[in-house]
């Protein structure tokens, strides 16, 4: 039975983690078909910060928390801070210091 979960952890963190390098490749790769993506190193650099912390968040809460309901709801929270700091930093939704032009 062991055996069979550390193959289902294994398939969800390949998922997870693949999942979140595509996200920060996508920019590097709109950028050789296009000039109006434009992003720096520091663009990219804060990014993957951003990414990992999302991806460190939700392998905390998977291994965590056993309810599913407490694990979609935890992981829910991750991904709309996550989703609310790239706002703020891209535009300015919120008017913080931090905020973007």
């Amino acid at each position: 039975m062991t055996g069979h979960s550390n193959s289902a952890s294994g398939v969800w963190r390949l998922i997870l983690w693949g999942g979140l390098a595509l996200l920060l490749l996508t920019p590097a790769l709109a950028m050789q078909f296009t000039s109006e993506m434009d992003w720096s190193p520091s663009d990219f650099i804060i990014m993957g910060a951003l990414l990992g912390m999302l991806g460190l968040g939700i392998e905390a809460v998977m291994r965590l928390l056993r309810d599913w309901p407490a694990r979609l709801a935890a992981c829910s929270v991750a991904v709309i801070t996550f989703l609310a700091i790239w706002a703020e930093m891209a535009v300015g939704v919120l008017g913080t210091p931090f905020a973007g032009s």
